[in-house]
């Protein structure tokens, strides 16, 4: 059985101050969850240091919310996958639409954080999702099918369990608007498919999680879906009380 997931992609936000505080109360809030379940916190560079100090012997693990694809060199503003284990790091999240929409991050560069990562033992979320005017034109899961493909086929992987794919469909995203969980979950179960295409059997271990304005409200029936295996929370995360909210029914 797969274990389910949460984690908390804090954005572009959070000071030092700010960050200790939602840290902390999200640490006591979570302490007496018995269930067996990933939470992850992905913090701005700037505060990792903060919350991995404080979490460090918590059940709450620590993700960064982007990489590069080199260890060192002249990449002015980049960090590598060798610099957040370093900084104590777990995980990082990777194709965030945000980094794909208004960056223009390409398939290939998603690739390539992809490789570099896993090559030096850092766990991954790849996020995969289509804009509104691709569900509307029917071709959602045409965009999942190439992202997934792009980012995934050919590798080597040797522990199943530290890739995570996030599906979050793009028009979902910060807007209040929601896909239902059965809409999340067809899409859940295309991504199941066209990885057990890829990997074989194996796949069946790798964690599929929804991200597309997750709430306390949403969050139960998403997880009774079958292949919905927990969430990647925007918004929520940045309130003590909505996260340790989602995490407690995940946890029940």
């Amino acid at each position: 059985m797969r274990k389910y997931m949460i984690a908390g992609n804090w954005k572009m936000n959070m000071l030092r101050h700010e960050a200790t505080e939602l840290t902390q109360n999200i640490i006591s809030g979570v302490a007496d969850i018995k269930h067996d379940l990933d939470i992850l916190l992905a913090p701005p560079f700037t505060v990792l240091d903060v919350v991995g100090g404080l979490i460090e012997g918590t059940k709450i693990k620590l993700s960064a919310q982007n990489v590069f694809w080199e260890d060192r060199g002249a990449f002015t503003g980049e960090v590598s996958p060798a610099m957040l284990l370093d900084a104590g790091c777990e995980w990082t999240i990777i194709g965030h639409s945000e980094r794909r929409g208004i960056l223009g991050e390409s398939d290939e560069i998603v690739r390539k954080k992809i490789n570099a990562s896993l090559n030096d033992g850092l766990k991954i979320i790849v996020c995969v999702g289509e804009t509104l005017s691709e569900r509307e034109e029917g071709k959602t899961i045409d965009i999942v099918r190439s992202q997934v493909e792009s980012a995934l086929t050919g590798l080597e992987i040797k522990d199943y369990s530290g890739i995570v794919i996030a599906y979050e469909p793009v028009w979902a995203i910060g807007t209040g608007k929601n896909a239902t969980p059965e809409q999340a979950e067809e899409v859940h179960a295309a991504i199941r498919e066209i990885t057990g295409n890829i990997f074989g059997q194996d796949s069946e271990i790798m964690r599929i999680i929804y991200g597309g304005s997750v709430k306390v409200d949403n969050i139960k029936k998403l997880l009774e879906m079958d292949n919905i295996d927990g969430a990647l929370i925007g918004g929520a995360g940045l309130n003590a009380e909505s996260f340790v909210g989602i995490v407690k029914i995940a946890g029940e």
